[in-house]
């Protein structure tokens, strides 16, 4: 059983319909620029979906959120959004959806999401990606969890934040065996090797 005390700290009856252990995928709501960033997307997306998993993500059916949801419910798998009320009518919720989860706020969000999830991987993406995967990092650096949390570097998208991350290393701002938790994965192989040795946790506290 992964191993994690994060806990929602939202009050509503929430109804778990999913069977399969989730990945949380942070990516971006809107189109990009180069091919590959999509392709890459939808092939990790894919092949999760193959390997028995499922998808909690920011519940939107535009940009890459909405094409990585696509790509694991033709594949199989289920899949999780949880989008803020206020952000319904520029992120346009996906309905096709095993669980659609609509919050009031982005705290809600994010906790939903890091409960229901059992491991964590950031695409490429923009601020919100950014925000995500550090605050989760941050999350398991106060050793508020112990999931796997991973960057998927694809065409070097993550070059910069990886050395700014070692920077801290080295002026002591951040401890290296923090640093190590926040795993670098240049190729999917990589990231679904790590997946491979996951279970799902027994039961969600919602």
């Amino acid at each position: 059983m992964m191993n994690s005390v994060l806990k929602m700290t939202v009050h509503e009856k929430v109804t778990i319909k999913t069977t399969q252990p989730l990945i949380a995928l942070y990516c971006g709501s809107r189109s990009v620029n180069r091919p590959i960033y999509q392709e890459k997307a939808i092939a990790l997306a894919t092949a999760i979906a193959e390997q028995g998993f499922g998808l909690v993500y920011g519940g939107a059916s535009i940009g890459l959120m909405g094409q990585v949801a696509d790509s694991v419910i033709a594949h199989g798998g289920q899949a999780v959004g949880v989008i803020p009320e206020f952000m319904l009518d520029y992120e346009i919720a996906h309905h096709q959806l095993t669980e659609l989860h609509i919050v009031k706020t982005m705290h809600e969000r994010k906790a939903m999401m890091a409960e229901r999830a059992s491991a964590f991987v950031a695409l490429p993406g923009g601020l919100g990606t950014f925000e995500e995967i550090l605050e989760v990092a941050t999350w398991g650096q106060l050793n508020q969890h112990q999931k796997p949390m991973m960057l998927y570097n694809v065409n070097g998208f993550y070059d910069a934040l990886i050395a700014q991350l070692d920077h801290a290393v080295q002026e002591g701002f951040l401890p290296a065996q923090h640093r190590a938790k926040l795993i670098v994965c240049n190729h999917a192989d990589q990231i679904l090797i790590a997946l491979k040795n996951l279970q799902a946790p027994e039961r969600f506290v919602i």
